[in-house]
C-alpha cells in the first residue's frame, strides 16, 4: 500500500487551568485500497472542510446521523478538538474524534492541558472489515504534536455494537484492543467504579513521548482518583 502525505499546518491557543497551551494540528492523508475502493483518510478537519462531504446515514451509533454530524462539526471548531475521518470522494463513512474530557467527568478533575479524550470512533457498517478504524488512528497519531498528549479511551461494554457484530462481549474486547493498539492505546488500570463495574470494561492510554513526568504523576493520580483522596483525608486527620 502506498501512502500519499500532505501537510498543513495551523494554530490554536486555550487558556485553561492558569496556562496558555498552544494546540499546534498536522493535516495528513493516506489514500488506503479497499475491496470497495479507494478510501481517504485524512484530517485534523476543519469544520469547513467537513461540510464539503455528506455524513453516511449510518453513522448513527450515538445520536441519528445529522444530529451526530452536528456534535462533529462543533468538535472540529474547538481549540483542542481533533477530528479524522475517512472518506469516499463524497461521502463521510467513518470518523475518531479526539478531545478535552467532559467537565463532568473525572479526568477533568485536574484540568489537565495536556489530556485528550478519543470521544467516539464509527465507521458505517458497510465499510467494516477493512481496517478502516486502525488506519484512522494510525493517521491520528503521524503528527508529532500529539506525543505532548496523554491519550485515554474509556471503554464500556454497552456502547459496543455487539448485535450488529455478532461478536460476544470478549472478541469484541479483543476487536476492539487490536484496534486501539495500532494508535498506541493499551489497557490501563483505574479505580474508576463504572469501569471497574464490569470487567470488560476498560481504560485504554496512550502517554506521547514529550508528557513530562510531573504530567504522568498527576496523570496517575487521576486514574486512582479514589485512592487520591482518601490518601488526602488521612493526611488531613
Amino acid at each position: 500500500m502506498k501512502l500519499f502525505y500532505c501537510i498543513i499546518k495551523s494554530r490554536d491557543i486555550l487558556f485553561l487551568g492558569g496556562a496558555w497551551m498552544k494546540h499546534l494540528k498536522t493535516y495528513h492523508s493516506i489514500n488506503h485500497l479497499t475491496d470497495d475502493g479507494q478510501i481517504i483518510i485524512e484530517g485534523p478537519m476543519s469544520s469547513i472542510d467537513l461540510k464539503k462531504y455528506r455524513f453516511h446515514d449510518a453513522l448513527s451509533a450515538f445520536r441519528p446521523a445529522q444530529q451526530q454530524f452536528k456534535a462533529i462539526l462543533e468538535i472540529a471548531n474547538l481549540p483542542e478538538g481533533r477530528m479524522m475521518i475517512a472518506r469516499t470522494e463524497n461521502t463521510m463513512i467513518g470518523y475518531v474524534t479526539f478531545l478535552y474530557p467532559s467537565p463532568l467527568e473525572r479526568w477533568a478533575t485536574f484540568e489537565m492541558e495536556n489530556l485528550l479524550v478519543l470521544g467516539a470512533i464509527e465507521i458505517a457498517p458497510e465499510y467494516r472489515g477493512a481496517k478502516i478504524a486502525s488506519k484512522l488512528l494510525e493517521l491520528s497519531m503521524l503528527d508529532n504534536f500529539i506525543e505532548k498528549y496523554i491519550i485515554i479511551s474509556t471503554e464500556y461494554y454497552w456502547h459496543w455494537d455487539l448485535r450488529g457484530t455478532g461478536l460476544s462481549i470478549w472478541d469484541y474486547r479483543k476487536v476492539m484492543e487490536k484496534v486501539m493498539a495500532s494508535g498506541g492505546l493499551t489497557p490501563s488500570r483505574t479505580d474508576d467504579p463504572e469501569i471497574n463495574s464490569h470487567p470488560a470494561n476498560c481504560l485504554m492510554v496512550r502517554i506521547g513521548k514529550h508528557v513530562s513526568k510531573k504530567s504522568i504523576e498527576q496523570f496517575d493520580k487521576l486514574r486512582f482518583l479514589d485512592r487520591y483522596y482518601r490518601q488526602l483525608k488521612k493526611e488531613e486527620m
